[in-house]
Parts: C-alpha cells; sequence; structure tokens
C-alpha cells in the first residue's frame, strides 16, 4: 500500500486509491489502458497492402509477402515460423485457428493475436470480397 506524508498532521497515512476512468488493473500487474491490447503487437493500424507492394489480395500473396505483412504489423519473430512453413497468401487464408496455435510452434499470446486480429480478419474480407 502506498503511503504519503499528511500536510495536516504530519504523520504517514495510507494514500487513497483512486479508480482511473478507462484504465483497468490485473492483480499482480500494473494499471493498463483497456486498449494496450489493440495497439501492441500488430492487432490496430494495419498498413495499406498496396502501400507495401503487397497484392492487395492476400490470396495473391507469395510467401514473402505473408512475412513482410507480418514483421510490417509487429510479430517480426513470428513471421519466421511462416517463412519456413512456406505459408503463402493461399495457406494463409486456408488456416485454422489450432493451425495458427499449434501447427506454427509459436507461443501462445502472440499466436492468438496473430489468429484473431490478422489472419481471422484476412480470411474474412477475402470472402467477402469475392462472394459477390
Amino acid at each position: 500500500m502506498c503511503v504519503c506524508v499528511c500536510a495536516e498532521r504530519g504523520a504517514l497515512a495510507p494514500r487513497a486509491v483512486r479508480r482511473v476512468v478507462g484504465v483497468r488493473e490485473d492483480r499482480g500487474f500494473p494499471m493498463f489502458p483497456d486498449d494496450v491490447e489493440n495497439k501492441e503487437n500488430g492487432s490496430l493500424g494495419v498498413p495499406d497492402d498496396e502501400e507495401n507492394g503487397r497484392p492487395p489480395d492476400p490470396v495473391d500473396w507469395a510467401v514473402i509477402d505473408v512475412v513482410d505483412y507480418f514483421r510490417t504489423v509487429g510479430f517480426a519473430e513470428q513471421a519466421i515460423a511462416f517463412q519456413e512453413q512456406e505459408i503463402d497468401g493461399k495457406s494463409l487464408l486456408l488456416m485454422t485457428r489450432n493451425d495458427v496455435l499449434t501447427g506454427l510452434s509459436l507461443k501462445l499470446g502472440p499466436a492468438l493475436k496473430i489468429y484473431e486480429y490478422h489472419v481471422k480478419p484476412l480470411q474474412t474480407r477475402h470472402l467477402k470480397n469475392n462472394s459477390s
């Protein structure tokens, strides 16, 4: 518990803990803004594919395009696994959650983020664009 010097009494008194709006506290961990997981490891701010020299539709990506995509969005270390497994755009769009979580031998946290924030949305966007 934090203590502060009370100006009126000149004694040590417990500091009041205030709840800050938009911030959560996890047991044993420091306080983080609610949206921190949406900004770390490339989960937001995905650059436009055409700006980075990748074809706009992931189905047309070569292995190097997949690797570059994951490097660009903050998963440089994990991008190596996609290269080693020769995952091109077509393979990426066929991957299941289980493939990403177990087939690439990635740590669970990054693997979950990769699937939920990148693979699944790329699959959804591809299906939406090609269903017409």
